[in-house]
């Protein structure tokens, strides 16, 4: 059978057309023509808005084991990969390409990120010093557990070393400032690139805030603290450096007279509370509003400097070198220490590593009754810099709520068991 088209045939799928196919006529008068529609209605381009699920509670993290080592940031298979990769380069022969500032030279964008940080954490002590005078902490003097309230928790989670004889209860004492935030020191190095720090000649470096030091090595320029700023990128083969620009003294110290009246006195915790007097009733809520942005800056801003440049940690002890190794100084004690002969086990540090948030348990008022073990299911957490401020008149970002499950209305202890 043959088919005659009277045109050519447009298919388009953007509307509904009726062709006629028409058989020619030999012996039959009849006629028979077939239909053939097609109809497709014109797509319409609708979007669709992702539900956002707004969580009531989120639970911490695990606290892990001290008798295993701590997970790889990075998957330990792709760590292999890079090993392989560096080791074919280095038998060929072939220089390995750095990019700043992992050839040691700075990054001009993240200069001024590195002043901000450095300007938060100054006001962070500064306004967290202020807040004691206002907020009571207790510290666990066992475990280093830290409660905000007027009274210490009933809550029998002590892990110390005497938890037995006090069937896990808390000993509480008065906390200070570095209950909240946890001092996280590293060694300064003129030259990160330099000679690694050896069990020897550890007392020749000075030990300050981690933070700062790795602010210091972004590009912030301290007196008292120098850094070396390089011109000319570091070479390596392989693991081994080829080209540092030789080894630099470093310059002098100026002294001061006192340390506390010293500028770097606002850099570190030690006698920060005697120096700021009370704030008054009507100062605390701002007060705790610019510890709290403060806060977040500094995380933030900590965040994307470990990005670019090297932090490693333990990966047994809470010991943190901010540089692209770490030292060789044998004072960890943690497990199957003497497998290693005291001597750190370095890899990738983590934020929560360089900046601990301590968390605490969140308490809904000061003054109400004290935290019983049996209603914790129901109780939040959040760091404690963070509890601080809320209870001094601060407003909590949103991603703290269902941390601290602010929207879960806490039982009686009578009706706990009957709570699904």
């Amino acid at each position: 059978m043959l088919l005659v088209y009277p045109q050519p045939i447009d298919f388009s799928a953007r509307g509904s057309y009726a062709l006629c196919f028409q058989i020619p006529k030999r012996e039959c008068s009849v006629k028979l023509r077939t239909l053939v529609c097609f109809n497709q209605k014109p797509t319409k381009h609708t979007t669709f808005k992702k539900r956002q699920e707004f969580t009531q509670n989120v639970d911490l993290p695990p606290i892990l084991p001290k008798n295993k080592k701590k997970p790889y940031p990075i998957p330990f298979k792709k760590i292999q990969e890079e090993a392989r990769k560096d080791k074919k380069l280095a038998q060929m022969g072939i220089e390995k390409q750095l990019d700043p500032p992992k050839n040691g030279l700075l990054v001009p964008n993240l200069v001024p990120m590195a002043y901000q940080v450095i300007d938060n954490w100054k006001l962070l002590i500064k306004g967290l010093a202020k807040l004691l005078h206002f907020v009571p902490v207790f510290a666990c003097c066992e475990c280093g557990a830290v409660h905000v309230a007027n009274a210490g928790h009933n809550i029998r989670d002590c892990n110390g070393p005497t938890n037995s004889q006090r069937r896990g209860s808390h000993s509480w004492v008065k906390g200070t400032i570095n209950d909240v935030l946890t001092p996280v020191e590293s060694y300064h190095m003129y030259d990160p690139f330099g000679r690694r720090i050896k069990h020897e000649t550890r007392f020749d470096f000075e030990r300050i805030p981690a933070v700062v030091e790795l602010c210091i090595q972004a590009g912030v320029e301290i007196p008292e603290y120098p850094s070396r700023r390089r011109t000319q990128p570091i070479r390596m083969i392989g693991k081994r450096v080829i080209d540092r620009g030789g080894y630099v003294r470093e310059p002098n110290k100026p002294q001061t007279s006192s340390p506390l009246l010293s500028p770097l006195a606002e850099l570190d915790t030690l006698g920060v509370c005697e120096r700021y007097p009370p704030p008054t009733p009507e100062e605390i809520p701002q007060i705790a509003q610019e510890t709290m942005d403060a806060y977040e800056k500094v995380r933030l801003g900590v965040t994307k400097l470990m990005r670019k440049f090297t932090v490693k940690a333990c990966g047994y002890c809470s010991e943190v070198h901010v540089g692209p190794w770490g030292h060789s100084v044998k004072l960890c004690g943690e497990f199957k220490h003497q497998w290693r002969d005291g001597k750190h086990g370095w890899q990738d540090a983590l934020v929560d590593e360089l900046f601990p948030p301590n968390y605490v348990w969140h308490v809904r008022d000061l003054k109400g009754n004290p935290l019983t073990g049996n209603l914790r299911r129901f109780y939040g957490k959040a760091p404690a810099l963070v509890e601080i401020c809320m209870h001094s008149g601060a407003q909590v970002p949103q991603r703290y709520n269902a941390m601290m499950r602010l929207d879960i209305i806490v039982p009686d202890s009578q009706e706990a068991d009957m709570v699904a």
